[in-house]
């Protein structure tokens, strides 16, 4: 969980269904406390989507239920991609937008996230506050007060013609892509986008039943889109993952085009005509050639912590547009208000339209370094950072690299590991100073 936050994580509240505070008690209480905070200004309207996971109808009514227990009005969008419920939560002048999602997770996972009326993640103080709600005994408004519910019908439609806004309306007739919906929120919404823009498409993992989300398709499992791209002899190839907030693409040779890569082909087309200035926002991730080809372009990157709270918080303070995580969650704030999968894929395709170049060709100039990374399970929280063995090897690892390469140590934020992470230049130094150093924390923390 976020420091000094007893529920909140870095994006929102997550975990296994039924267990812990992922039940339909909790979320009850959590529509309540929110409903508290966002009504205390008047009755308070909140829209509320949802991806694919069978689980979401039941915690879509019981957070109706709890904001309208608070006197809060709710908007019904169903299934919808996570960042399309930041731009309806917008459009509709709501004063909150929620999503019930786990994103990448399996079916059996769910989770809470709220955006701001600004289609932004919700700040501290605000997601402090509902917290403090959440401690407090639930009491139901007056029934004159009472929140009312009703769903809307264009949702879909609406969310589709702004995509298509943020690249002016790109002509794609001619080219033929793989869609891969990842059985989720996108099933029905990246189609008509693609396909309106003049594109031809085949889609893959669009049929949702509740109990397929991500399921061996999608961007955490691009080899199903690969096949299909060779198979079809497409162009590209996309695929989204559970809720639509990241994506990952493949080329026409078949070959994975990971969130670092499309974030390179971005800056060079987004510095051209003057979009991108100064530099990005990467992540403590990122890979290094992507530092060393964006030198090249006369651009930095600034490296935030993992999580895309913290990439948008670099690009905030530094007033740039362009950051992202290699993962694929690609944040294109000259458009959008947060990272959106459907919306960061027209980007990199309007790219390759203005550089008259394939998937293929325009990464080239970006060389991937080699990135190893062994998890050293640890016994207990500790700070593994601050123990002598361990301050002494980074060093002498970081000496060994010296500037072919960089050294990380991450603890994991959802499990008991310290992830080592070594990457650079020759491929064997990196896999022989990442199990050296593993070998050192493992010896440390034992």
């Amino acid at each position: 969980m976020s420091q000094g936050k007893k529920y909140f994580g870095t994006d929102g509240i997550r975990g296994e269904v039924g267990k812990g505070v992922i039940t339909p008690e909790f979320v009850l209480r959590l529509g309540w406390a929110a409903g508290r905070v966002f009504a205390k200004e008047g009755r308070g309207k909140i829209l509320i989507g949802k991806d694919t996971r069978i689980s979401g109808y039941m915690f879509e009514s019981v957070l109706e239920a709890g904001l309208a227990a608070a006197g809060c009005n709710s908007l019904m969008v169903g299934v919808m991609p996570t960042p399309a419920i930041a731009y309806l939560t917008r459009a509709f002048h709501c004063d909150a937008g929620i999503v019930i999602s786990a994103s990448h997770n399996a079916f059996y996972d769910n989770g809470i996230k709220f955006f701001s009326a600004d289609g932004t993640k919700l700040p501290d103080e605000i997601e402090l506050a509902i917290e403090a709600e959440l401690d407090r005994v639930m009491e139901t408004a007056a029934s004159e007060k009472l929140g009312k519910a009703r769903r809307i019908d264009d949702a879909n439609g609406r969310y589709v013609e702004f995509c298509k806004s943020t690249s002016g309306y790109l002509n794609l007739d001619g080219m033929h892509i793989v869609l891969d919906c990842a059985h989720g929120a996108t099933y029905d919404v990246a189609p008509k986008v693609f396909r309106e823009l003049g594109a031809q498409i085949t889609v893959i993992g669009a049929q949702p039943n509740g109990l397929n989300i991500n399921e061996q398709v999608g961007s955490t499992h691009p080899s199903a889109l690969q096949k299909a791209v060779l198979d079809t002899g497409a162009d590209v190839g996309i695929a989204f993952d559970g809720d639509g907030d990241r994506l990952l693409m493949v080329d026409h040779e078949g070959q994975a085009v990971d969130g670092d890569e499309l974030l390179y082909i971005l800056a060079r087309h987004l510095s051209v005509n003057g979009t991108v200035r100064q530099g990005i926002v990467g992540t403590s991730m990122t890979n290094l050639g992507l530092e060393v080809a964006l030198e090249k372009l006369d651009l930095k990157l600034v490296r935030a912590n993992v999580g895309d709270r913290y990439v948008m918080e670099q690009l905030n303070e530094h007033d740039w547009v362009l950051g992202g995580e290699s993962s694929g969650h690609l944040v294109c704030k000259h458009v959008t208000t947060t990272g959106d999968g459907i919306v960061a894929a027209l980007q990199v395709l309007s790219a390759l339209r203005a550089s008259d170049q394939s998937l293929a060709q325009a990464k080239t100039g970006m060389r991937k370094f080699p990135q190893v990374m062994i998890n050293v399970k640890l016994p207990s929280q500790m700070d593994v950072l601050a123990l002598p063995p361990v301050i002494d090897a980074v060093s002498h690892a970081e000496a060994e690299l010296a500037e072919s390469g960089r050294v990380l140590l991450r603890p994991s934020g959802t499990e008991p590991v310290v992830r080592v992470m070594v990457e650079g230049e020759d491929i064997s130094q990196v896999q022989k100073v990442c199990k050296q150093l593993a070998a050192v924390v493992e010896a440390a923390v034992s």
